[in-house]
């Protein structure tokens, strides 16, 4: 992986350990608070790993599947939890990774997933006429 691939799996890797950090803490110490807010910032957190992973392994085809499903997701996620976030602000009086579409985030999490779904349509694996990867 070079160039741009490496950059994104770096910030794929920089969100997994922000979210995960975030998430541990609030869980730790005010669950009971926000359990939604804090097990939606645990589940970014799952998805940051997995695409990080699976970015990192995408020559291969079965992780290539992978990071679509993780990435898509994500921007499911963003752009679902992000809409909640404003049409009904009670949900989230505690802040997660993808409230308001990431703003605590400097709104990465909603721009990532985007990068990353090109990522994936321009750097398909190489599949042979007998369907190995090459």
């Amino acid at each position: 992986m070079r160039g741009i691939g490496r950059v994104l799996v770096i910030v794929y890797a920089v969100m997994a350990l922000g979210a995960s950090g975030r998430s541990f803490v609030q869980i730790a110490r005010e669950f009971d608070r926000a359990p939604l807010a804090y097990s939606l910032s645990a589940a970014a957190a799952v998805v940051y790993i997995v695409a990080t992973l699976a970015l990192i392994l995408a020559g291969r085809p079965g992780w290539y599947r992978v990071a679509w499903v993780a990435i898509v997701f994500e921007l499911v996620g963003v752009l679902v939890i992000g809409t909640l976030s404003l049409t009904h602000p009670a949900l989230f009086q505690h802040p997660t990774v993808w409230s308001m579409f990431g703003i605590g985030y400097v709104f990465i999490p909603l721009v990532l997933p985007m990068f990353g779904l090109w990522w994936l349509v321009t750097h398909r694996p190489a599949v042979t006429p007998n369907g190995s990867v090459a």
